[in-house]
């Protein structure tokens, strides 16, 4: 699995691969696949996150919980979908947010969030896999380790970082990260079920913290 992360990612997590409950998610990882079972997202977009965001181009991380579980949808960015399947609902609920706070945006046809990724926003799900149909299904199996240790490594050796942390689970994250040198905005999650995301203004707000320290604003629009 390492040899497939970006390398700025792999030299600061390389500890990890080594350890034990990594080997044995590997293992588990392996049996899933011989014993028939549908693993998303594909092997070579587990890592997309950390591909597409290398450690010090990350300006800003929101965490999601879980890839999507149906076909085509997961490619290891949290919130986001592989264009040509249908924007899930909690992406049209970010859609929405972002309508009423961004001037120029305009609601895409697709949910691929790749844009923002390459912009420095890293879209981390705590959980990197999921058997086909089976939301939760390699939950507790290591990968919420392997995050967790993404993310230490960012609040330890980055600085100004802003952190969109949505719903409990999330927002249970913020113990990794001090905010004496970093930036945590907390909302709900941005699910239908929950209420209280529209109206948190997350994106302006990371933009004006971003600015005030001489960083490029992210663009949120997507064509």
């Amino acid at each position: 699995m390492a040899l497939q992360i970006e390398e700025s990612w792999r030299k600061i997590l390389e500890p990890e691969f080594e350890k034990e409950y990594m080997k044995n998610l590997k293992s588990f990882l392996q049996a899933e696949k011989n014993a028939g079972k549908t693993v998303y997202p594909p092997g070579n977009l587990i890592f997309n996150a950390f591909n597409h965001t290398p450690f010090d181009k990350v300006k800003a991380v929101i965490i999601g919980q879980d890839p999507y579980h149906g076909a085509h949808q997961a490619h290891g960015l949290s919130f986001s979908v592989q264009k040509g399947v249908p924007v899930p609902p909690s992406l049209r609920n970010i859609y929405k947010e972002l309508s009423s706070e961004i001037p120029d945006f305009k609601t895409p046809p697709h949910g691929d969030l790749t844009k923002w990724a390459d912009q420095g926003v890293l879209l981390l799900n705590a959980t990197l896999t999921v058997r086909a149909g089976e939301a939760a299904s390699h939950q507790k199996k290591g990968w919420e380790e392997f995050t967790d240790a993404a993310i230490q490594k960012l609040a330890e050796q980055r600085e100004g970082i802003v952190f969109l942390l949505w719903g409990r689970y999330a927002q249970s994250k913020a113990s990794l990260i001090s905010e004496d040198k970093h930036f945590i905005l907390k909302a709900p999650h941005p699910s239908p079920l929950a209420q209280g995301f529209n109206g948190c203004k997350h994106f302006s707000k990371a933009n004006e913290i971003l600015k005030k320290q001489g960083q490029q604003e992210i663009d949120w629009t997507l064509s």
